[in-house]
């Protein structure tokens, strides 16, 4: 019988849940910015907005590509609150299309509900790796007086001769050449 195993590569496995989902939001925002740079005239006409705001699109996409490589590396800290104040903005435009292109008022409203979603996920996550990936707040320690040894090095020198001498000798056993 096989006994099936998960397996898990070492970068995984010592990821928090914050770590995880940033890295989820990173694949996720490299998704969105190729989207946002490939088509930009599909996305505008979806919204409503002119065909000069396509290198606005553009713009934002390449935004979102920057935040997704930034939150798959180690610390993803910076990426997300890049993405959190990236919400805030798209956010903002799509509040001022919805006043100005009163067309597809159905579809600014629902990507005004997926920008309201991301942005409490991205400030929750970003606050979650703040915490994870601080610094030690306070004064550090200083350590440079201390040597290791409680009585100081002279009390050390010889303890380990002066105990063995002490210690009995286990007897030895005959050579192999002697049976």
């Amino acid at each position: 019988m096989k006994t099936s195993m998960k397996r898990y590569s070492r970068a995984t496995r010592s990821m928090s849940p914050a770590d995880k989902l940033a890295r989820g939001l990173g694949w996720l925002s490299l998704g969105v910015g190729l989207y946002q740079l490939v088509a930009p005239r599909r996305l505008g006409r979806a919204l409503g907005m002119p065909h000069r705001d396509n290198k606005k699109i553009r713009a934002c996409g390449a935004r979102e590509i920057v935040s997704g490589i930034g939150a798959l590396s180690d610390n993803p800290t910076n990426a997300i609150w890049s993405r959190v104040v990236g919400d805030v903005l798209d956010f903002s435009v799509l509040t001022f299309a919805l006043k100005r292109h009163t067309a597809h008022k159905e579809n600014l409203y629902l990507a005004l509900t997926a920008v309201g979603v991301l942005t409490v996920v991205d400030y929750s996550c970003a606050k979650a790796l703040s915490q994870r990936h601080a610094y030690q707040g306070g004064i550090t320690p200083d350590y440079s007086q201390r040597s290791g040894f409680p009585g100081g090095v002279e009390s050390a020198w010889g303890a380990a001769r002066a105990e063995g001498s002490k210690a009995q000798v286990p007897p030895r056993l005959p050579a192999p050449n002697a049976m």
